[in-house]
């Protein structure tokens, strides 16, 4: 293998680690608008993650061919650029269990707001309800001789 295919191989382990902090740092802020409430700003920061994704997609997919060659074979300009790459990739693994950590809070996150909203929407139900009830209690008793 040359040095200009781990060089390649070196840039793309560059550009994924630089596409999973950009994940991370959405990832955050998905955390934050999902405490928050804040759904319709959720779903633009939704759609931005998801050209992340797919931009990470494509990055694994031009990765492919690297996973089936032996990296003692691999041919470094030197053992630094060897030892940088294969520090990037482990940080890349870290960065990736961060990222599927945060989806797992915000899932969560959202779950109990829906929930939350769940029991709201039940317990205004039952108040209603109730209200009409007795309004209905309230109301003069109408007799058949009142409709004559």
């Amino acid at each position: 293998m040359s040095n200009l295919t781990t060089n390649q191989l070196a840039d793309l382990i560059d550009q994924k680690h630089a596409c999973l902090m950009q994940l991370r740092e959405v990832g955050i802020r998905q955390l934050e608008i999902a405490r928050g409430g804040e759904l319709e700003v959720l779903m633009q920061l939704l759609a931005g993650k998801q050209r992340l994704i797919d931009q990470l997609t494509r990055i694994e997919q031009q990765l492919k061919p690297y996973r089936g060659q032996d990296p003692e074979q691999r041919e470094w300009s030197s053992a630094a650029a060897r030892e940088r790459c294969a520090a990037v990739a482990t940080e890349c693994e870290g960065l990736l269990r961060a990222i599927v950590q945060q989806e797992q809070q915000s899932t969560s996150e959202l779950t109990r707001r829906r929930d939350d909203a769940e029991h709201r929407l039940q317990g205004a139900h039952i108040a209603s309800t109730v209200h009409q009830a007795y309004v209905r209690d309230d109301a003069p008793q109408r007799t058949p001789m009142d409709y004559s």
